[in-house]
């Protein structure tokens, strides 16, 4: 298209006049620079670090104190906006003064913290020591809980205890004036671990010591009571909190663990002083029973040692193919008679007075009976005469142990969880 000169001229001008200014904006790269320098300002130990773009290239050149140093830069240039590739340049810092420099400077800022609070640490340590010596002298002052009938046993676990929760108390306190709330929360969960832990590993010494303490608030047996636990026979020498320990009748130590003993049948010959002992002594089918009994019990009446109320006694216990077994019973006071002693010698009296009587004790005595026709075997045998009695027994219930319990629960003044039945 061809202009007139002359107007084309002044059209260009015109144009130059009316035109819009055009807005210079920096360079992108340059954005880039600026912002990575701002960031490296602000953060200890890349302050130095100089960067260069060129066209979303990065590049980084200086020295850094460390390989963290260097990859925490590279890092953060590579997740700045407009950044194609980050080229690095840097070299670690070899001079050990600045290498240390870092780990000087945090000791000395740990140093500053350990100085803000290091007032308030001592209160929360004073606070914690202060609660341990009061729990301490709780503790030893516990004596007020054999007030409460408590055993020497049961008193000294109240009294750890109580030192225990006093101390647990302090250092609560302690770590809630230090704001450690979550410290405690952690404490409270490893304890309940470590509580579940011991339990299981300690489970046979936990039993035994509860054991210990019921065993010494029931008091069962006393020192020097002669005692049965299913097959061990022996007298009670101490009680500790773990077993109890018996001499055995034939002189040795026996221990045996508290659990063993809460959950066992046990039976004390001691607890009541009165023991009857019994013997079995076979006569004579054709002897008249009653007066070996009357015999019998004469001379056990006779016996030093042998209790007149409740007397001794005598019965028919059994009647054999050869020999009658009658059986003979004896009370003695266990604080004045040896059982055993008094039982081999109510043995030999009766023996003894037995063959002074003539009365004699017979063996198995075996009978033949032979036959040799079918019809002597069909024949019946005579019937014997009916025995005439001379003398009735007394066959009423014996009270005498009935009497002796009534006594005891009215005597012992021991908690008694079982209905006591009618008077």
């Amino acid at each position: 298209m061809l202009w007139p000169s002359g107007l084309r001229g002044q059209e260009i001008a015109a144009s130059a006049d009316t035109a819009p200014a055009i807005e210079v904006r920096a360079a992108p790269d340059e954005e880039i620079r600026k912002r990575i320098s701002g960031i490296f300002s602000q953060i200890e130990g890349l302050r130095g670090v100089g960067v260069a773009v060129d066209s979303g290239v990065v590049t980084l050149s200086g020295v850094v104190p460390g390989a963290r140093a260097s990859r925490d830069a590279l890092a953060i240039a590579g997740r700045t906006e407009g950044v194609v590739h980050v080229q690095d340049r840097l070299e670690e810092e070899v001079n050990l003064k600045a290498r240390v420099r870092p780990a000087t400077r945090k000791f000395q800022e740990l140093g500053g913290s350990v100085l803000r609070i290091l007032p308030v640490a001592l209160l929360s340590l004073a606070v914690a020591g202060f609660f341990w010596f009061l729990g301490r002298w709780a503790g030893e002052r516990g004596l007020w809980l054999r007030r409460f009938g408590l055993t020497e046993l049961g008193a000294s676990l109240g009294r750890r205890i109580i030192r225990a929760v006093v101390t647990a108390v302090g250092l609560v306190i302690a770590l809630e004036i230090l704001d450690a709330t979550a410290v405690v929360g952690a404490l409270l969960g490893v304890a309940g671990v470590a509580g579940i832990a011991l339990g299981f590993a300690f489970r046979n010494i936990v039993e035994n010591y509860l054991a210990g303490v019921l065993l010494s608030a029931r008091n069962p047996f006393r020192i020097g009571d002669q005692v049965q636990i299913g097959d061990f026979n022996g007298k009670v020498v101490r009680l500790t909190s773990r077993d109890t320990v018996l001499m055995t009748l034939d002189g040795n130590h026996l221990r045996i663990p508290n659990s063993v003993i809460i959950t066992s049948a046990m039976m004390n010959f001691s607890r009541n002083p009165l023991r009857r002992f019994e013997f079995n002594v076979g006569v004579s089918v054709d002897l008249d029973l009653v007066t070996a009994r009357d015999l019998g019990m004469a001379t056990l009446r006779s016996m030093k040692g042998v209790l007149a109320d409740p007397g001794p006694q005598g019965l028919v216990a059994e009647l054999g193919d050869s020999a009658v077994q009658l059986t003979f019973l004896g009370w003695i006071d266990q604080r004045e008679t040896d059982f055993p002693k008094a039982r081999s010698e109510a043995i030999r009296r009766v023996k003894t007075a037995f063959d002074k009587a003539g009365i004699e004790m017979p063996e198995p005595i075996y009978r033949v009976h032979l036959r040799k026709t079918a019809k002597s075997m069909a024949t019946g045998a005579p019937t014997p005469e009916s025995a005439s009695v001379t003398h009735e027994a007394d066959v009423a219930t014996d009270r005498t142990i009935d009497d002796q319990v009534a006594d005891e629960l009215r005597s012992s003044g021991e908690e008694n969880l079982l209905d006591k039945g009618p008077a």
